[in-house]
């Protein structure tokens, strides 16, 4: 009984000095529950891409992983998903809005239902070259239009080049206008691109990058328009017979972060965000230049398509007919754009 009594009145005391180390505020030791800088999880950057690892965007997305390890000496990690294996076109758009994928590289028309006036980069024969896209990209108004996706969860960060865009189809070699009569073609979403192929006098359908090859492949579309590099890297040529060299529009691409994100960030994590990019921006569009000329000897060396390059007559004759095209959609874009890219020209 005693022995009892005694073991209930210790039971009491522990309890109640526990109960009082407690109420007092007392903290667990550091050495126990606080991990030392070395063990601290980095900060994760999803950046999701649809084109494969040897594309400009590709080598240029790891390269800007490459660079943001190093500068935060590990503080953050970059976790590079190619070819739409987190997401696709439009899953990836939503994710980044979402917060649940940090930066993606669409193609600049993916985001025409964000702000239309992002269509300019479809407007047939904008520009002439390389030189007048970039000088475009310094622009005022450019700018604007990159600084227009705040509102939507994203920043923008920098423009990549892919190329100007060339026409591949399966039934015969596109050298006029009434060549593309009664054929279809796997577009991306937005009114300029319907009203290009409906002046041709061609149907269009949309369909996201990752299923243009089986679409091609089984026939749903007779043919498509893209870059010299990402025709050659998803491997086209395979189910494609004939190549137009046109040139005739531009397939770009904007980097976006998502903006709750990035501003979560301290200021030197920001910093070495920006100064990664824009090193790899620099790397990006010295490979695309690179990397186009090289997919057109490898699509000559393939011999599998048939490759015209079209003369400047025959040209022109597509650029007059497109002329129209300028006018319908001025309001839509905006004068001050238009005339910045022709500007750009000068």
């Amino acid at each position: 009984m005693f022995n009892k009594k005694k073991l209930s009145v210790l039971l009491s005391i522990t309890l109640a000095l526990s109960l009082t180390a407690v109420g007092c505020g007392t903290k667990p030791s550091a050495t126990t529950t606080d991990k030392p800088a070395a063990e601290v999880a980095p900060i994760v950057v999803k950046f999701s891409h649809v084109v494969t690892a040897d594309t400009p965007k590709g080598k240029a997305a790891d390269k800007f992983k490459e660079l943001l390890e190093q500068k935060t000496a590990g503080k953050m990690k970059v976790e590079v998903y190619p070819s739409s294996q987190l997401y696709g076109d439009k899953e990836e758009l939503e994710q980044a809005q979402a917060g649940n994928v940090q930066i993606i590289a669409p193609s600049i028309t993916k985001l025409v239902g964000l702000n239309p006036k992002i269509q300019y980069v479809d407007l047939p024969f904008l520009f002439p070259d390389n030189k007048a896209v970039y000088k475009f990209w310094e622009s005022e108004a450019n700018k604007k239009l990159m600084n227009s996706f705040d509102k939507f969860s994203l920043k923008g960060l920098a423009m990549w080049p892919n190329g100007f865009k060339q026409f591949t189809d399966n039934k015969r070699p596109l050298l006029t206008p009434e060549d593309f009569k009664g054929l279809k073609f796997r577009t991306q979403a937005g009114k300029v691109l319907e009203a290009q192929f409906k002046g041709l006098g061609a149907g269009s359908a949309t369909i996201a990058f990752g299923e243009t090859y089986a679409a091609l492949q089984q026939g749903t579309v007779d043919g498509q328009e893209n870059t010299f590099n990402n025709i050659d890297t998803q491997k086209y040529q395979e189910v494609q017979k004939y190549l137009s060299v046109t040139n005739h529009g531009r397939l770009d691409y904007i980097v976006l972060i998502n903006n709750t994100f990035f501003n979560g960030l301290t200021p030197d994590l920001q910093k070495a965000v920006l100064e990664s990019m824009a090193e790899a921006t620099k790397f990006e569009i010295e490979q695309a230049e690179l990397l186009d000329k090289a997919s057109l000897e490898n699509l000559k060396k393939g011999g599998k398509m048939q490759i015209t390059e079209l003369t400047p007559e025959q040209l022109g004759v597509f650029q007059k007919l497109m002329e129209p095209i300028y006018a319908e959609f001025e309001s839509m874009i905006s004068k001050e754009v238009i005339d910045a890219a022709k500007n750009a020209s000068k």
